[in-house]
């Protein structure tokens, strides 16, 4: 995708600048938005965080509170995201041992002027980056990738879904 100008971007007015969106105008509707994103590690630390044998604890209960929590400060992390009232938010990990990887998928929801993508991606950025830190002392090698948003619905744009 290429962009020809800034007036393709909503956080850049017609001079460039940065500027937080106004969305007083528009209306309140039920906007939902799906994240996911996975961590990768060493099959002994997939196997500690599976047997719940951290040193730090519960590996994956802390990385869903992080998550939560991060969703609801996503507005202080980001410099131009208004704050929301989120309605709901739903935190799952996934396990799968073939690859020894932990995909989290967040669902964010709020009934609201602006939608709640921003607030599901910082969620799953923060449950990966909570199980990293849980977990760094036995494989600081572990990778996140593929964090991006599924699924969002409501407001003018209506309902998208990724593409396979």
């Amino acid at each position: 995708m290429s962009l020809s100008s800034h007036a393709a971007l909503t956080h850049f007015d017609a001079e460039g600048q940065a500027h937080m969106v106004d969305v007083g105008a528009k209306s309140e509707t039920r906007r939902v938005a799906v994240a996911t994103g996975r961590i990768l590690m060493e099959a002994a630390t997939f196997a500690m965080i599976q047997a719940g044998s951290a040193k730090k604890g519960d590996v994956l209960g802390i990385a869903r509170i992080a998550a939560i929590q991060a969703s609801k400060r996503c507005s202080e992390l980001l410099p131009l995201c208004h704050p929301i009232p989120l309605t709901r938010v739903a935190v799952e990990f996934d396990s799968d041992a073939t690859t020894c990887a932990i995909r989290c998928t967040v669902t964010a929801e709020t009934v609201g002027r602006t939608g709640v993508e921003m607030e599901a991606l910082t969620a799953v950025s923060v449950g990966l980056l909570t199980i990293y830190d849980m977990c760094k002392a036995v494989d600081r090698g572990m990778r996140m990738e593929g964090i991006q948003l599924m699924e969002k619905l409501g407001g003018k744009s209506g309902h998208w879904v990724a593409q396979a």
